[in-house]
């Protein structure tokens, strides 16, 4: 079994480093900075997606072209995302190259000058994507069932934002953005890779341990209460869309392992899921149906998406709502959650399988917890869930009143 075994240390100026060892020859580096799209101000919605894009358009010292061409004339590959609690801008190149991202990923994130010019053509490029997403029923349903789950909140706001608001960003608001959260204290560097440990303290404190020290607050607001929601919206899909779900534990809540457990087993990523074997195997209404739990700081929610042709619509609904009653009523057996836990315990492995999600999994964990846990003291945890927490958690967020429910039909 693959341990995990990260060093964990500071910079000189508060940055918060995490670094796992490996064999591998290529490495992965992070930075991740607590400042995604839900620390946006009303006025503000899809700037920090707008600035992970600008970001890479040039710093006081490179132009566009540079960024793109450093790291890639070696074979490396740098990247960006932003979510709903942060930004990341990453790499990933062969270990000998380490240097080289490390002061790239530096230059990026402390000096970008975000030049007008290149403000007014990524504006195209991210309205573009914004149609693109408009143009995908299967991942606007998502936002758009958070945002009523949210409604009211930050984090309903989507991502990329707005037409409207996207056009309105200047370069001021960038800056702004970037000086408001962009502090040591705020951000986190992962790294996954073999070097020694005293080369890479001594590379990122010679690039990254001279970012001053400013103070700074999250912008945050009070969370409304959950409204119940049943929707049905027409579009002009050529398939029926739906996401049923509610509310659900945050991160920092100790339910969330429960919840985690119960996801898996109604429909998680394995073929032997309830949705799965219900919806799909045994009556065939759907070819893609699945659930998931998203958390953050103060809040979480859950869904089950689907998508089914029109005239089975309703059984294909009734199905699921079965499957949660017979959860919230009936519950698992022991032998059953013996098997649901080992089967999560296998996709804790698989996800450590992959070096660059272990990358972006440390700097979560440090940026939440502020530690990392073993991957024994995962399977813990896990092992530690009991029939009446399924049962606690399946009465609360399963419940009837607490459901929500929203169903894209096409026209006809």
């Amino acid at each position: 079994m693959f341990e995990i075994n990260p060093i964990i240390f500071q910079l000189s100026n508060g940055i918060r480093v995490v670094y796992q060892k490996t064999d591998a020859f290529v490495a992965h580096m992070g930075v991740v900075i607590q400042a995604g799209s839900r620390y946006e101000k009303p006025e503000e919605e899809g700037l920090a997606h707008f600035l992970e894009h600008c970001i890479f358009k040039g710093t006081t010292k490179r132009k566009a072209f540079d960024i793109f061409t450093d790291l890639d004339s070696v074979g490396g590959e740098l990247n960006a995302y932003t979510t709903k609690e942060e930004i990341c801008v990453h790499a990933s190149f062969r270990k000998n190259h380490f240097s080289i991202a490390s002061e790239l990923l530096s230059d990026i994130v402390q000096n970008a000058s975000f030049p007008e010019d290149e403000i007014e053509k990524e504006k195209e490029v991210v309205l573009d994507e914004i149609i693109s997403y408009l143009d995908s029923p299967a991942e606007r349903i998502y936002d758009d069932f958070e945002a009523l789950i949210f409604k009211g909140h930050s984090l309903g706001y989507n991502t990329l934002g707005t037409k409207e608001t996207v056009n309105s960003f200047s370069r001021e608001n960038l800056l702004e953005y970037m000086q408001r959260y962009f502090t040591p204290s705020n951000i986190v560097i992962s790294f996954v890779g073999s070097i020694s440990v005293d080369n890479l303290r001594k590379e990122l404190e010679n690039n990254f341990g001279s970012m001053p020290v400013r103070d700074f607050e999250l912008f945050s607001s009070e969370l409304p209460a959950f409204e119940s929601f049943h929707l049905r919206e027409t579009k002009s899909n050529y398939q029926t869309h739906t996401v049923i779900g509610g509310r659900a534990p945050s991160y920092n809540d100790n339910s969330r392992r429960a919840m985690t457990l119960m996801t898996n087993v109604l429909g998680g990523p394995a073929l032997n899921s309830r949705l799965t074997l219900s919806v799909r195997e045994k009556y065939g209404y759907a070819y893609n149906i699945e659930a998931n739990y998203s958390t953050y700081s103060d809040a979480g929610f859950w869904s089950i998406y689907m998508g089914t042709d029109k005239k089975y619509l309703d059984k294909a609904i009734q199905l699921i709502y079965a499957e949660l009653e017979l959860i919230r009523k009936v519950g698992l057996s022991a032998k059953e959650l013996e098997q649901a836990k080992e089967q999560l315990k296998g996709h804790v492995a698989l996800s450590l399988d992959s070096n660059l999600e272990l990358m972006f999994s440390l700097a979560r964990s440090i940026m939440i917890h502020g530690k990392v846990d073993s991957t024994q003291e995962i399977y813990r945890q896990i092992d530690e869930i009991t029939l009446s927490e399924l049962t606690e958690v399946a009465k609360a967020f399963y419940a009837e009143a607490n459901l929500a429910e929203l169903v894209y039909e096409f026209e006809e």
